[in-house]
């Protein structure tokens, strides 16, 4: 449907080569030697401003293209300047260099040309839509190509530039490695970060590439019986609603099938060093509700660990009682409630209301319980102790947080509830003290059968939670209202008078003042990103980096729109791979953190540093 006279539009052209500024993806980011490459985003965006982005070639009815170059000259330029933009090149090359910034911990060459790449997309993305809109905005459909000097000029200066980062990205990751106390990367793992970023963003911006195609033919089609600007608009949400569906049915359920079946088939998993049990005081053993079978690998592991009443007796100097440990796996139930129900009864079978402390334990996806966390509780009070949980998943933490994080939060409620009847059925004389803890994904739970501080301190004798999460409802809320003058990464709430936040175990005394009872307390790193990270991060600098940072971050961090946000997402990845007391590793800090929360009878400081280097965390979630 071409106008009469010279000038053609851009949805009457075919996606081919062009000066078309905003049609074109970066050539210096892919002929520079260096972790810099694009992002998925790339591609939706590349698509939707497609009806202006066209290249603008001689139309099939011969007549010439208005503008500064013919159809012959673009044939003659550089297949790079026929593909890609100048203006996306330029601006994802600027990502790539800030992507080398330092951020929560050390980045590998694996997730550091993760990262690049995808900022390096990110930032063609911008660069495209920002040309496109300047163009619309003026009413124009096409825009002068960069001359060839340019191209060479941002190919000098991008290689010269990425090897000047090069230099400083060793220099901040060794700061943040010496931080954490792990070894620096070695010289072979820069190019390596470097050919996967290239990697990386070659591909996104080729399906950037691909999904503009699809919407340039669809506007064709469509100018047929549509004006030109109507039909982009269409076929742009015609692109967008396939690419929902799609995710959202065809490759979320077979995402979720592979999923399941193959942490299905990790579940069952058995360990030799779980036997079955022999004591009536263990889940799976005799008596029990459950079957050995049931309870899941980690719960397995979890049922079948802890320490001996050997090695407790050992410990504290005097006869130790064997502690409680029941649980009941994902399919003990028909749904999350009546498994929270069996697990409460096997709680009652083995006459865990009869010992002194009783403690609820949320999950993580998997099944997994810190073993610190319990085997601290178990030390502190010779045994006579009881930890009841349950399962609700299949999925690592990870998975579970973006799928299955409904089902953390009623799993945790319903054993809170169930077992919390059980305790308030006794006399009150007679009532064992009840506590909550989790870590990460199972600390979202714990929170969740309480709707506030004080709901929780009124419910419990103390909590101890590690790793929170952006969605814990309670820790966002005290984060948030934190007194004035206390950074976000360790608040102090209401002067500390029933929760503490703890990065180390001197916060514990933060403030100086009365601490009252019951106890809650947060271990959270100021270098944990499963703490810190929030969707927020794309636009919105958090108070985090504003403010002095904590013990174990690097001060050369600092915020930066998208950026910012890859960083603490591929952080998330690497959370547990750092050594204790960093990252999203909880583990001798718990120690310190039950004995503030309960303040044992007879323990001592000397008790606690005895302790701590007998705890470990188990296998990880």
């Amino acid at each position: 449907m071409s106008e009469p006279g010279t000038e053609q539009t851009a949805q009457q052209q075919p996606a081919t080569a062009s000066d078309n500024e905003s049609s074109r993806v970066a050539t210096a980011g892919s002929t520079d030697a260096s972790p810099g490459a694009p992002s998925s985003s790339a591609a939706t965006t590349a698509a939707s401003s497609t009806v202006s982005d066209a290249p603008t070639p001689s139309s099939t009815s011969g007549h010439p293209e208005s503008g500064p170059s013919t159809s012959d000259e673009q044939r003659t330029l550089p297949w790079w300047q026929r593909h890609y933009t100048f203006t996306g090149s330029a601006v994802g090359l600027v990502f790539v260099w800030l992507s080398l910034t330092p951020s929560l911990l050390p980045r590998g060459p694996l997730f550091q040309g993760l990262v690049s790449g995808g900022a390096g997309a990110a930032g063609y993305l911008l660069g495209v839509f920002g040309v496109w809109l300047v163009r619309y905005m003026r009413g124009k459909d096409s825009s002068p190509p960069a001359p060839h000097w340019a191209w060479l000029a941002l190919l000098v200066a991008g290689l010269a530039s990425l090897v000047g980062m090069e230099f400083f990205f060793q220099v901040w990751q060794n700061d943040v490695r010496d931080l954490m106390g792990v070894p620096h990367l070695r010289w072979y793992n820069y190019p390596q970060a470097a050919v996967l970023a290239l990697i990386v963003m070659f591909v996104l911006v080729e399906l950037g590439q691909l999904i503009r195609k699809l919407v340039l033919f669809l506007v064709r089609q469509l100018e047929r019986v549509a004006p030109r600007r109507v039909s982009g608009v269409v076929a742009v949400g015609l692109v967008l609603a396939l690419t929902v569906a799609l995710l959202n049915g065809v490759v979320a359920r077979v995402a979720m099938d592979w999923l399941n079946s193959t942490f299905a088939a990790v579940n069952d998993e058995d360990s030799p060093d779980s036997p079955t049990p022999t004591t009536t005081l263990r889940s799976g053993g005799p008596g029990s509700l459950v079957s050995w079978a049931s309870l899941g690998h980690q719960g397995r592991i979890f049922v079948a660990g802890g320490p001996t009443v050997t090695e407790l007796t050992e410990f504290n100097g005097a006869p130790a009682t064997e502690p409680i440990r029941a649980y009941a796996g994902k399919d003990a139930g028909d749904d999350i409630r009546e498994t929270a129900q069996i697990a409460a009864q096997e709680l009652l079978r083995t006459g865990g209301l009869d010992r002194e402390v009783v403690a609820v334990a949320t999950t993580t996806g998997t099944g997994w319980i810190n073993e610190a966390e319990a085997s601290a509780l178990e030390y502190m009070f010779n045994g006579d102790t009881v930890i009841v949980s349950m399962q609700y998943s299949f999925l690592p933490s990870w998975i579970s947080f973006l799928v299955d994080k409904e089902n953390a939060r009623q799993a945790g409620q319903a054993l809170f509830e169930a077992v919390d009847e059980l305790v308030r059925a006794r006399p009150e004389a007679d009532r064992p003290r009840l506590v909550v803890f989790g870590e990460s994904l199972g600390s979202f739970g714990g929170e969740a059968p309480f709707l506030s501080l004080d709901n929780l301190v009124a419910r419990t004798d103390g909590a101890l939670f590690s790793g929170p999460t952006f969605n814990n409802t309670i820790w966002t809320d005290l984060t948030a209202n934190r007194d004035p003058g206390s950074p976000m990464w360790l608040p102090i709430y209401d002067k500390g008078e029933n929760a503490r936040f703890v990065a180390r175990p001197d916060n514990l005394d933060r403030p100086a003042g009365p601490w009252g009872e019951p106890r809650v307390v947060y271990l959270q790193h100021a270098s944990d990103p499963i703490a810190w990270w929030t969707p927020d991060l794309l636009f919105r600098e958090p108070d985090w980096l504003k403010e002095r940072r904590g013990y174990d971050v690097s001060p050369r961090m600092d915020w930066m729109p998208v950026v910012t946000f890859l960083q603490v997402s591929a952080d998330m990845a690497v959370a547990v791979n750092v050594p204790d007391g960093h990252g999203h590793v909880y583990v001798r800090d718990v120690v310190n953190g039950w004995a503030a929360v309960l303040q044992p009878p007879g323990w001592t400081p000397e008790k606690t540093e005895r302790l701590r280097p007998l705890m470990h965390s188990g296998e990880n979630s």
